[in-house]
């Protein structure tokens, strides 16, 4: 693990460029601020600044190298890199109330965006006009949409909201892409359509991400719960009720394996084996006494001069998170098998984890005693039984 300190303000959205060496943050104001790393420090290099109310969502496409934003004065600027300068183009949105979240499909010829408009702007570039078009989704949403995500065939788009609800809808657009076909979620898909509607969340959804294939759909919602819908089982869902504080993001990191964190102030693994096995597994995390050991002189005085207080005063988490964590990212690794992801959080700062799954495979464990002691073995020391593999 690797922490970064960006300052005082909250930290409340995050996105990486296509190698990792640049990252754009937003310390809760009107400004996106763009950092490289240059050895073990980040540098700022770029500030945007044309927005006028707090940015609330930052996805930067890694391929056309093109960062979207979106803020609470309801626009939306899609930021081209020209001479060493970004330039911003507005998108017409057309929403009356601000914007919430923003997200690149996958393909990058469109993206999503919520706002408290109870409204989806589904925005793509219309090259005759040279600006960039929305059409809306409206029904059935009953209030703000608080996150997106993409399903890996361009098509299919995941929702969560403020009235309790999680959606996965089509935002299939025929002017800019073939006809698609048939996907575990449903077969017919104009624009608009409800393919998953599951109203017993509980609590605000907060976060909502699909699994790298696309078949399953996770979020974590308000009441201290993370859910899976799966499409290859009729899509009946699975939830978990932990008791942890409420979770905020949530992030497939394997097929299997989710990541989710929140005002907790540290992430924590779940598995999920099938409909009604899913399970806890860990927390993803270090303490902070041995975290100690490895602080530098300077950063020893960074915070001295921002808490006022020595080390040995200091009463805070035992986490490296000192606030609620806002928002999860991948940072190494395909999403069916990353390496390392990315934190950030109300404390001003950003938290660099190591994430690796092993398997150790053997041809069959049926009426071996031998390998069934050593699969309980692997068990107590935290090494999970799957299938007929170790993980």
């Amino acid at each position: 693990m690797s922490l970064y300190s960006f300052g005082l303000e909250p930290l409340s959205c995050h996105a990486w460029n296509k190698d990792r060496t640049q990252i754009a943050i937003s310390p809760n104001s009107n400004v996106v601020h763009i950092y490289q790393k240059q050895g073990k420090e980040w540098t700022k290099i770029h500030e945007l600044t044309e927005h006028s109310g707090r940015i609330t969502g930052i996805d930067w496409a890694p391929e056309s190298n093109r960062i979207v934003t979106c803020a609470s004065d309801r626009n939306a600027y899609v930021w081209t890199l020209k001479d060493g300068v970004w330039k911003p183009t507005l998108v017409l949105v057309r929403i009356n109330r601000a914007a919430t979240c923003v997200k690149w499909s996958p393909l990058e010829n469109k993206f999503a965006l919520g706002s408290g408009a109870k409204l989806i702007s589904v925005c793509y570039f219309e090259k005759e006009n040279d600006w960039w078009l929305s059409k809306h989704i409206k029904k059935p949403i009953n209030s703000t949409v608080l996150s997106l995500d993409w399903h890996p065939n361009n098509i299919l788009l995941a929702a969560g909201s403020a009235d309790l609800n999680c959606r996965i809808f089509s935002a299939y657009i025929k002017d800019i892409e073939d006809k698609p076909g048939p996907t575990p979620w449903g077969s017919k898909m104009p624009f608009g359509e409800v393919l998953l509607e599951y109203k017993e969340c509980g609590g605000w959804v907060h976060s909502v991400c699909f699994s790298p294939s696309g078949d399953a759909l996770a979020w974590v919602s308000h009441n201290s719960a993370i859910s899976v819908a799966d499409a290859t089982q009729g899509k009946e869902v699975t939830q978990l009720t932990t008791g942890h504080l409420p979770l905020l993001s949530v992030l497939y990191v394997s097929e299997t394996e989710v990541v989710a964190a929140g005002h907790d102030c540290c992430p924590y693994q779940f598995s999920y084996k099938g409909p009604g096995c899913f399970e806890f597994v860990k927390k993803v995390d270090i303490s902070k006494q041995s975290s100690k050991g490895n602080m530098s002189a300077m950063q020893h005085f960074r915070n001295l001069d921002k808490k006022a207080i020595t080390e040995e005063e200091e009463t805070g988490l035992g986490s490296l998170h000192q606030n609620s964590i806002t928002q999860l990212c991948i940072l190494e690794g395909p999403k069916a098998k990353v390496e390392k992801f990315s934190s950030v959080g109300l404390d001003g700062a950003m938290v660099v984890w190591d994430f690796k799954v092993f398997y150790l495979t053997f041809p069959t464990l049926a009426g071996n005693m031998l390998m069934f002691h050593f699969a309980v073995n692997m068990k107590r020391l935290g090494i999970r039984f799957k299938n007929d593999s170790f993980q």
